[in-house]
């Protein structure tokens, strides 16, 4: 085996009692829940600060309160359900939905599983359960969340929630891959699947610094799995109304919103856990103080890192506008998917090369080499391909666009002119119509009645 490949050592999970996985699962949904309704009055109070309003101010000090008033307020509304839909399953996409979101946490490390923590007078480590394919679980559980926004949309017998269920399948399709793919890297670095391995992996430099392209990948596609802003294509108010949840209403599209947002949560944990190190302290704090990865600091260094990942997806909202659809398709196919190819393709080359005992000089010089190659084709292709348009003919001058030829005047499309406005006809030849009868006073007839009884 290579010496850089991770021992997964799983043998500490298993072991407790029921009653302490029972607590160790309350706290998992616990801690999700609370962060939901923290993220919520945050997200508002500083999109309100972007924006120079207030923002939430009445329910508790501060309006810490205004998430739980206003979950109390859509538990109190009228549930309301369409004639047409497809009952059963119109009531069970919002459980669909919301379930795989808490599911995911149950693989991420709060703490190091070594150095475990003392509960009621039992050693356990600070995570519900670990795999040895516990990004596949992350991943397939992520997949299986999909299907509550398709069967809403379907489910409810209407257009435009259709239109969204299709657009947020078309997307998770589109952006799963690269995310997939950004994953693969770290699997290669770390040599392991494991969430704690990975985690374990990092302990002398975050994969941030090692896969820094990884990240900012992986960044992009959880944007765009949870339907957030500039991504929130399904949800678009513009040309869908409200997207797949139009028809939902009271405690069911509540659970649509639960789970948008603890998908937001578990997706940053995941970023945490692949890239930030996980529950390690960062550089300067780990540096000067050893016991700062032991005991209960390690949720304090988790809890940090989450909360920054969700404040850049409040300032993605508050700052992008939302991309058209076919951009999102285009950045999705014809961007990530490519680059994230190429990249893993890289990380493998420096990996196997690694593995062969290759010092670093090398691995700069194949790396340098295959990049000014890249370069040169691409030049010389540019090169080819100017020359190509400068050999072709000019197009044929577009024939006058007609404006009224519909019936009812229209802009222009880009290569389109529209024809020159006709010259106004002289004062004299002009019939203005007054009061039912020609203007004599500007046509000079009063002007020729007044000569003549002159």
């Amino acid at each position: 085996m290579s010496p850089y490949l991770a021992a997964e050592n799983l043998s500490m999970f298993g072991t407790d009692p029921w009653w302490l996985v029972l607590l160790k699962a309350v706290f998992c949904f616990a801690f999700l829940l609370v962060t939901v309704l923290f993220s919520i009055v945050w997200e508002r109070k500083v999109v309100a600060w972007m924006q120079l309003r207030i923002g939430p101010n009445r329910h508790g000090p501060w309006g810490l309160l205004q998430s739980l008033a206003d979950g109390v307020k859509l538990m109190l509304k009228e549930d309301v359900v369409v004639k047409r839909a497809d009952k059963v399953v119109y009531v069970l996409a919002p459980i669909v939905a919301a379930v795989p979101a808490f599911m995911a946490i149950a693989v991420i490390p709060f703490g190091p599983a070594d150095n475990q923590v003392s509960i009621f007078g039992h050693r356990t480590a600070m995570q519900l359960t670990d795999l040895p394919i516990a990004v596949l679980y992350l991943l397939a559980v992520a997949s299986v969340g999909i299907y509550g926004i398709v069967l809403a949309g379907w489910s409810s017998g209407s257009t435009y929630p259709l239109l969204g269920g299709l657009r947020s399948c078309a997307q998770m399709i589109s952006y799963e891959i690269a995310m997939g793919v950004a994953f693969a890297s770290v699997f290669l670095y770390s040599g392991s699947m494991s969430t704690s391995a990975i985690v374990e992996q990092q302990h002398d430099r975050w994969y941030i610094l090692l896969l820094p392209f990884s990240f900012v990948l992986y960044i992009v596609t959880m944007v765009g799995e949870t339907n957030r802003a500039p991504f929130d294509m399904p949800e678009s108010e513009g040309d869908l109304v409200g997207g797949f949840n139009t028809e939902y209403s009271s405690i069911k599209f509540a659970m649509f919103m639960l789970a948008e947002y603890v998908n937001m949560v578990t997706v940053s944990a995941v970023a945490t856990t692949l890239f930030l190190g996980g529950w390690r302290a960062p550089w300067p704090i780990s540096a000067f103080w050893a016991g700062a990865n032991q005991g209960w600091w390690p949720l304090l260094w988790f809890v940090i890192k989450v909360q920054l990942l969700l404040f850049f997806f409040i300032w993605l909202r508050g700052t992008l506008p939302r991309v058209r659809y076919d951009q999102l398709m285009k950045l999705g196919w014809k961007v990530l998917i490519p680059l994230s190819v190429t990249w893993l393709m890289l990380v493998a080359t420096v990996r196997a090369l690694r593995n062969e005992n290759h010092d670093f000089a090398d691995i700069a010089l194949y790396i340098g080499g295959a990049v000014l190659t890249v370069l040169i084709l691409s030049f010389v292709v540019d090169l080819f391909r100017e020359r190509a348009k400068a050999a072709e003919k000019p197009a044929a001058r577009p024939a006058v666009f007609d404006p009224m030829a519909g019936g009812f005047p229209v802009p222009p499309l880009p290569g389109q002119e529209l024809p020159p406005v006709p010259r106004r006809r002289p004062r004299r030849e002009r019939e203005l119509v007054v009061s039912g009868g020609p203007d004599t006073d500007r046509d000079g007839s009063l002007d020729g009645k007044e000569a003549s009884d002159g």
